[in-house]
């Protein structure tokens, strides 16, 4: 049977290693708690900037869908940082568990030591009398037996003074211990507070998340109105267009004579030469025409196309995103045939160049006439900017009744 100082030195390197442990976490948990650290922090920084874009998104009156897209991402970063914390919390609870056993640990310990202690104390109070050194000299049978005797009761004493300083070492490691455990205590309520923030944060954030995703579909189907009224009325325009070059055409064989053949009067109508020329010298200028404006970039190639609320459009010319009120010029010299009002309200422009003819659309300003000549580059107007910002322009180029591509005509 192991003798009690020897239980005694093994607990005692027991519990330096569990308070080792303990008050040096890194040793354990270190590495994994550093981590969470530093990715709590990354998160934290990634929903500042987010609610800095979020806040800059309503300020600008950004879409409601970019909005929702935003949320979306902070919810996804606000949830990495809650399971962030618990992540903590757990790795906490087993430092706290594990202090805890080591508290019980040192205070069996301590009673222990305690308890020796006490029976040692009991055992030299009731010798007092028999341990003097004289006593011992003399009450023996000789002199070698009073030596041992003596060294006996002298390692006893000195034996007793390291128990009483080893109890003294152990209840300072139990309340090192125990200011650690409260240690842990604090930053387990710090965690759990954060813990509550960032919960009642996330739900306010899914909130906002269903009122932007319901103002986000309304803003689609409102936009949605928007670009099918918008196609309507490119396609009544193209119609109206259409119908003015139609009259055009009419109108103008009317004003010219019927052409005589053999003295006889003929169904045709003549061209006068001057009419001829023109017409000549505009067709030998294709591809080298000036553009009709300065443009950021194509909104609408010529031909038929399927917009996004649904059927099709025939787009008989090319469509121009432009600078709020860019100056619109004549692309060839010809004479004003037409200043007409588009569907949408704007206004419009067509030039004719003998047989062909050119048209200007969605103006906000006009500054020629109808009869009178304009020469190449000589301004027209302004293009119309919408409500939303944008100034679309519309061009497009005729051979009669035929519309052409103006990418082929243009330089």
């Amino acid at each position: 049977m192991r003798s009690a100082p020897h239980r005694m030195r093994r607990l005692g390197w027991l519990s330096c290693v569990i308070l080792t442990l303990l008050l040096h976490p890194a040793a354990a948990h270190g590495q994994s708690k550093k981590q969470l650290e530093k990715d709590k922090a990354r998160v934290e920084q990634e929903i500042k900037k987010l609610n800095n874009d979020l806040a800059k998104a309503k300020k600008n009156s950004r879409s409601s869908q970019q909005q929702l897209s935003l949320l979306e991402k902070k919810i996804a970063e606000r949830t990495k940082l809650i399971n962030n914390i618990n992540g903590q919390m757990n790795l906490l609870s087993l430092r706290m568990a594990a202090t805890e056993d080591s508290i019980s640990l040192m205070r069996t310990q301590v009673d222990s030591l305690k308890l020796e202690y006490g029976k040692v104390v009991r055992t030299l109070y009731r010798e007092r009398d028999n341990i003097s050194p004289l006593v011992l000299m003399l009450d023996t049978k000789s002199y070698n037996y009073a030596y041992l005797r003596t060294k006996y009761f002298r390692d006893y004493s000195r034996y007793r003074r390291r128990q009483a300083s080893v109890i003294q070492k152990k209840e300072q490691e139990l309340g090192d211990a125990s200011l650690e455990l409260q240690r842990q205590q604090r930053e387990q309520n710090d965690l759990l507070a954060q813990q509550r923030r960032q919960k009642d944060a996330l739900a306010k954030e899914q909130k906002e998340k269903q009122q932007s995703l319901k103002a986000s579909k309304q803003q689609e189907k409102t936009l949605q109105q928007q670009i099918a009224k918008k196609e309507q009325q490119k396609k009544q325009l193209q119609q109206q267009i259409q119908k003015i070059i139609n009259e055009e055409i009419a109108k103008a064989a009317r004003s010219k004579k019927p052409a005589s053949t053999g003295g006889r009067t003929g169904n045709s109508p003549t061209p006068s030469s001057a009419e001829t020329a023109l017409t000549s010298d505009f067709a030998s200028n294709k591809g080298r025409l000036p553009w009709p404006c300065y443009y950021n970039k194509v909104a609408r190639e010529y031909g038929k196309y399927t917009h996004s609320s649904g059927g099709q459009n025939m787009n008989n010319g090319i469509d121009l995103l432009c600078k709020p009120g860019a100056p619109v010029k004549a692309v060839f010299n010809g004479t004003v045939s037409r200043v007409f009002t588009c569907p949408n309200g704007t206004r419009g422009i067509i030039i004719r160049h003998g047989e062909y003819m050119t048209v200007y659309a969605n103006l906000a300003t006009v500054t020629v006439a109808e009869g009178k000549a304009v020469a190449t580059n000589q301004n027209l107007g302004t293009v119309y900017t919408a409500d939303d910002g944008t100034a679309e322009f519309s061009f497009q180029i005729w051979k009669g009744t035929t519309s052409q591509n103006p990418r082929q005509w243009l330089r």
